[in-house]
């Protein structure tokens, strides 16, 4: 199945309420990274256990192990969770950044040192959001 069929798959097995926002959540890291590299990734390794929720890719970075091995891993990821959204925001290095820079303006979210969770559209600032992945997208 290609990547474009598994994103949509993954937003139609939502619940209404979630489908909605997730919906919209796609689009606005659409609009915001027009031309970026979609991924998807299941949540499932290479022995068929799940180790994490089906995530939704954005960008492009290769991460760069402490033993030399790389790996090729997107930017930016969008998830649901159990209470909601996941907006996961990778390679910054100051785990502090996006606490400090977003955490008293995005809204009714907990922010973490790569991680942005919140329940629903209507608990945060999209605008600040969208700067947050903007952010993160960008080379460094």
């Amino acid at each position: 199945m290609s990547i474009p069929a598994q994103i949509k798959a993954l937003i139609a097995g939502q619940p209404e309420a979630k489908r909605s926002d997730m919906e919209q959540l796609h689009k606005l890291i659409l609009d915001t990274l027009p031309g970026t590299r979609l991924w998807y990734d299941s949540g499932v390794d290479d022995k068929g256990k799940t180790v994490a929720n089906p995530t939704i890719g954005y960008g492009f970075q290769v991460l760069k192990y402490a033993n030399g091995k790389t790996k090729d891993f997107f930017r930016i990821g969008l998830s649901a969770n159990t209470v909601g959204f996941s907006i996961y925001i990778l390679g910054i290095e100051d785990k502090k950044y996006l606490i400090n820079t977003y955490g008293k303006t995005i809204g009714k979210a907990s922010v973490t040192g790569y991680c942005i969770k919140f329940k629903s559209l209507k608990d945060i600032n999209i605008d600040v959001l969208q700067t947050a992945i903007r952010d993160g997208a960008a080379e460094r």
